[in-house]
């Protein structure tokens, strides 16, 4: 008889796995991996020897010696898909120390959560997709083709360290499909998310003493217009179209909705002087349907509407279109198959509102989706995942990857806790 994949033999075995996810996540919560400055050779160890404890071989891979990446390789010997697994080590910066309430530094389990930095984001996704590489190594003769796994540094910053590194220097490492541990929040699945671009205005203007100044006419007083303008595309929506039309996506108000946010503004030198020249740099977060190009020309037409006859240039510092996975694409079908086996009732669909690693995939073709234990929005002071969650999480990687992959295993075949 021919043998079936099933979710539920993966979710025993990831409950006996209980004690060493959490051990896990407690040694890599116990490595400190803050970005800036990005030193993850303390938590990149820390991944090396799970894996290596659990017969899988893994290599560094660095552009800055101070930030390396981990790679390993499994592979069934049989032709097939080829699946990415991305997770990322370095962890945002605690905030302000003294509203925490409980350790930073180290694993604490209050009522089913379990405490710590980077937990949240994304170190509980990696202690959960490192077990589903242990799983899919232990039984590699029960499906076909091979699997990629990278934990990978300076994806907080978006930086060149890390996925744009072994992206640009390993050949195929895109893949057919990935699987990223960047969780949307609220147990959703993410097919896409929005674009980013960051902007400069720059203003110049007459100088002189401040008791010359005229009524609207300081590099101040026109960079002011001209933030309020870009203030107020916040809001502008965007559109889903073809399959995606039909996706009921989780909190759409947010998904499609234009973000424009002035991060930095500065103008003048001294007190008693007119600004002479003034600049603001500006955060855009684009839903589908709005490109970089389109939101730019958006600001640019914004900007001299509130500014006109003023010395006012807008020029780009980077940016990336909105990217967005197909609901019909295998590693989707595959997700969907396996949350359904589970019994985890009505599968929710996102948008993710801040960047992440699986967005350099979907730029070269890949069809990627985004899930992971992060419980909200995004982590802060006392960041935390939830227990069953980090397992949950493990059981939904290994099983969506079998999918893909098309496995065949059994409750027989030695899955079971």
């Amino acid at each position: 008889m021919t043998a079936v994949v099933t979710a539920s033999a993966l979710a025993r075995r990831m409950e006996g796995e209980r004690d060493s996810l959490v051990k896990l996540c407690a040694e890599l919560v116990a490595a400190p991996s803050v970005n800036p400055p990005g030193d993850t050779r303390e938590v990149s160890a820390v991944v090396t020897r799970f894996l290596r404890s659990r017969g899988i071989e893994s290599r560094l891979v660095a552009l800055d010696p101070l930030m390396p990446c981990v790679v390993a390789e499994v592979d069934s010997g049989r032709p097939g898909p080829h699946l990415v697994l991305n997770v990322h080590l370095d962890t945002m910066p605690p905030g302000e120390e003294a509203e925490w309430t409980q350790p930073i530094w180290s694993l604490t389990q209050v009522a089913g959560r379990l405490y710590g930095l980077g937990m949240g984001n994304m170190k509980g996704a990696v202690a959960a997709m490192a077990h589903a590489l242990a799983a899919l190594h232990d039984h590699r003769d029960l499906w076909r083709g091979r699997v990629t796994f990278t934990a990978v540094s300076d994806e907080v910053a978006f930086g060149p360290h890390g996925s744009a590194h072994l992206l640009d220097t390993i050949p195929g490492i895109a893949g057919d499909a990935l699987i990223c541990g960047e969780g949307p929040g609220f147990r959703r699945l993410a097919l896409g998310e929005k674009g980013v671009l960051w902007l400069r205005i720059d203003v110049a203007a007459s100088g002189g003493h401040a008791s010359s100044v005229r009524r609207g006419k300081s590099a101040a007083a026109v960079l002011a217009r001209a933030m309020g303008a870009v203030d107020a595309l916040t809001g502008t929506r965007g559109t889903l179209e073809g399959a995606l039309a039909d996706i009921r996506f989780a909190d759409t108000d947010s998904a499609l909705a234009l973000t424009a946010s002035v991060g930095v503004a500065s103008a003048g030198t001294f007190v008693s002087q007119v600004a002479s020249r003034g600049h603001a740099e500006i955060d855009l977060r684009l839903p589908p349907g709005i490109s970089t190009n389109a939101a730019q020309r958006l600001v640019e037409a914004a900007v001299h509407a509130a500014t006109e006859g003023a010395d006012v240039t807008v020029r780009r510092l980077k940016g990336w279109d909105p990217n967005i996975t197909s609901p019909e694409s295998g590693i989707v079908q595959a997700w969907r198959q396996s949350w359904a086996e589970l019994d985890l009732g009505e599968l929710e669909y996102a948008i993710r509102l801040p960047a992440s690693d699986a967005s350099r995939w979907r730029t070269r073709g890949t069809p990627a989706i985004c899930y992971g234990p992060q419980p909200t929005f995004s982590a802060g002071v006392d960041d935390y995942a939830e227990e069953d969650e980090v397992v949950r999480c493990a059981t939904l990687y290994a099983a969506a990857a079998m999918g893909f992959l098309d496995a065949s295993v059994s409750d027989e075949a030695g899955w079971s806790a």
